[in-house]
């Protein structure tokens, strides 16, 4: 890499609102241009105006995922920009590169998130494979259900085995597991039923934040076989979309007021209305 391209990466991510939105789709892998305006509050034309210079610069790219445009850091572009620093921008065997510090979150923590349902045979079950999947090991995600129903939703299970989600250790609980002495303390409570969401939870050791996420559920949609695929599939997209902002949030730097606002936000979150969650 010559020097006037190496400046030229180097300027593009000298802005702090640019190098900011490098680093969430370091963390999280990819993102909609819309989710990254819901994380980071940018409004779509600046958001527009920085990815456009991302772009140009070779640091970030896109690709279509059905109808949802989502973007990328480009590896190799960051891979060369640490390869052209002398040693790799490495100080001494034990000092990280560049491209592995880009990529290093200052959050070290692995926080744990319960997602809440009635059956716990749909919804909570897309959740919980979702985020353990997107959270990238910066999450460990359970499930479980106030009246579970013993079992999971054949059409739920079907999608995340098509998906390649881990499916074999899965199973319909109730919440009452997660209240014993020896359960993992949960930092997140989510509920994504509305009966779920009203009914008296247990008192969760470690007072951990919560927020209601409620969506449709596929389980009890009227229709023909197809058309309770194609609904499942449209929940587990909201779903993704909601976990995905989730997981972008810049956790430690957020006061415990406007997390719970967030939080809150990306509650109001679907495929057809965006909400700003800044």
């Amino acid at each position: 890499m010559d020097t006037t391209l190496a400046a030229r990466l180097f300027a593009a991510i000298a802005h702090e609102t640019r190098l900011d939105i490098v680093l969430r789709l370091a963390q999280v892998g990819e993102l909609a241009a819309s989710d990254l305006g819901e994380c980071t509050g940018l409004k779509p034309s600046a958001l527009s105006f920085h990815l456009k210079d991302l772009r140009m610069a070779g640091l970030v790219e896109s690709h279509r995922n059905g109808q949802r445009l989502l973007y990328s850091i480009s590896y190799e572009a960051f891979t060369a920009l640490a390869a052209f620093l002398p040693n790799g921008g490495v100080r001494g065997s034990t000092e990280p590169a560049p491209w592995e510090l880009l990529t290093m979150t200052t959050d070290d923590r692995v926080y744990n998130v319960l997602f809440l349902c009635t059956g716990n045979s749909a919804r909570s079950i897309m959740a919980e494979c979702i985020l353990n999947r997107e959270g990238l090991g910066r999450f460990r995600a359970f499930s479980a259900g106030s009246r579970p129903r013993g079992e999971i939703d054949p059409i739920a299970k079907a999608l995340l085995g098509r998906d390649n989600y881990p499916i074999g250790e899965l199973r319909s609980k109730t919440w009452d597991e997660f209240t014993l002495p020896e359960s993992p303390t949960m930092d997140f409570v989510f509920t994504v039923c509305d009966d779920a969401a009203g009914e008296v939870c247990p008192v969760w050791p470690g007072q951990p934040m919560t927020a209601h996420w409620g969506v449709p559920d596929p389980v009890t949609h009227q229709g023909d076989e197809t058309e309770k695929v194609l609904f499942t599939a449209d929940v587990f997209r909201m779903l993704l979309n909601r976990i995905s902002i989730f997981c972008a949030l810049p956790l430690r730097s957020l006061d415990k007021l406007a997390l719970q606002r967030k939080l809150d936000r990306i509650g109001q979150t679907n495929d057809r209305a965006r909400v700003d969650v800044a």
